[in-house]
């Protein structure tokens, strides 16, 4: 299952069993996300941090989640934005920008900064959340781990083509994946025969 942790997770890691209270735009009702459960359902688990709610970059990245949810949904994933606002901030903002009318994963609260800190992902001078993206597959692993200062949004696309790429590792643990692989293309399987003649291997 899932572990207790105080240190900073790093990838490779278990990650730390929590709870967070949700707004859930799909219901319009608040809710519960439970790694636990996730992890017994055998979900990978997407957590999309972003700083606070009624800012500036945060909507334009949470709607660009918005349109590659469906997409990781398909892959097996939990998505889940979190922000150290409530849950009914998060319902305030959603019923009032334009740009969010069309989210439809739970968006978090993690409101004392927890699990934030927890990922390695809190300002402690601001007190709120980095732009943090964390994928947690269904064994609970941390696998993907990606902080960004709060001046520059995310492209969900590269996320979206990571978790592909997880996905397919996952469920072939000989394969790796090169540099930019999209689903259909030539993995690499490692061995002796392909030390220093990678580029041949990828022919």
């Amino acid at each position: 299952m899932c572990e207790e942790k105080e240190k900073a997770l790093t990838v490779g890691e278990k990650a730390p069993c929590f709870e967070l209270e949700t707004f859930e735009p799909a219901s319009m009702k608040f809710g519960h996300f439970r790694l636990a459960d996730a992890v017994k359902d055998k979900r990978w688990t997407v957590l999309v941090f972003y700083p606070a709610d009624f800012t500036f970059v945060c909507p334009t990245e949470l709607a660009d989640l918005a349109c590659k949810h469906a997409e990781l949904a398909a892959l097996g994933a939990e998505v889940v934005s979190v922000s150290v606002d409530t849950k009914f901030t998060h319902m305030g903002w959603q019923a009032q920008e334009r740009l969010l009318k069309d989210v439809r994963y739970p968006m978090g609260s993690d409101v004392k900064g927890t699990l934030a800190r927890a990922l390695g992902a809190y300002d402690y001078k601001s007190g709120l959340a980095y732009r943090g993206t964390f994928i947690i597959n269904p064994d609970g692993l941390l696998v993907g781990a990606e902080v960004n200062f709060n001046n520059v949004g995310r492209d969900m696309d590269e996320l979206a083509r990571k978790m592909k790429a997880f996905v397919h590792v996952y469920k072939n643990p000989q394969e790796v994946c090169p540099a930019k692989w999209k689903p259909g293309e030539k993995t690499l399987r490692p061995s002796e025969k392909m030390v220093g003649k990678v580029g041949e291997a990828l022919k």
